[in-house]
């Protein structure tokens, strides 16, 4: 199944501390969200995505914020099954190709969406989704460009998800909101379930 029909939202994940990678992976995927992003934006991040790939087995967690070739080595070796960028180079594209596990390379414009069209690619994300344009954005790009789907991320919020999820190029959303830093930092896992379980439930 495409990486964009799993869940309605792929939680967005910033690890500060390594210890609350597993719990908090086991309630997002208890609430209902097994994508689980996890991004390269803090020292323990690899570390967080290796102990989330061998004692969550339930949870699908990719790497956020690959950015080089030696990103994409890096979050393979840490065991992402996903790869998620905030933009695309040509060397970066090449990587995430021959990494052979799915990806969404960040794209903006739709020159972007077209160069990797062009490459046979199809699902990206659109990144920073309210920031570039959001809704009236994604629907303009539906006309000229309806074969490629995205994931929306960047601004996206429980309060304006469904309206993306309702677009026909919009599979699924990515979202921060879902691991508050405050509920990591106590260990309130059961707010984190909670709020997965509110957006696994989300419809357009």
């Amino acid at each position: 199944m495409p990486l964009l029909d799993l869940a309605p939202v792929v939680p967005v994940v910033v690890v500060e501390d390594v210890d609350t990678a597993v719990p908090m992976a086991r309630a997002l995927v208890s609430g209902g969200l097994p994508v689980i992003e996890v991004t390269l934006r803090t020292a323990p991040a690899l570390e967080a995505i290796r102990r989330i790939a061998a004692e969550v087995p339930d949870a699908i967690v990719g790497a956020g914020t690959v950015r080089t070739p030696a990103d994409v080595a890096a979050s393979l070796d840490a065991g992402a099954k996903f790869l998620v960028s905030p933009g695309t180079s040509p060397a970066l594209v090449d990587a995430m190709v021959g990494s052979e596990i799915p990806f969404l390379p960040g794209v903006a414009t739709a020159t972007e969406v077209m160069t990797l069209a062009e490459r046979g690619i199809g699902e990206m994300k659109f990144f920073p989704a309210e920031p570039a344009g959001g809704l009236a954005y994604l629907k303009a790009l539906a006309g000229p460009l309806p074969e490629v789907r995205f994931c929306p991320t960047g601004g996206i919020r429980p309060e304006n998800a469904p309206a993306y999820l309702a677009l026909p190029n919009v599979g699924c959303v990515g979202g921060t909101w879902l691991t508050p830093a405050d509920a990591l930092a106590s260990g309130d896992y059961a707010r984190i379930e909670k709020l997965a379980a509110e957006a696994a439930a989300l419809k357009p």
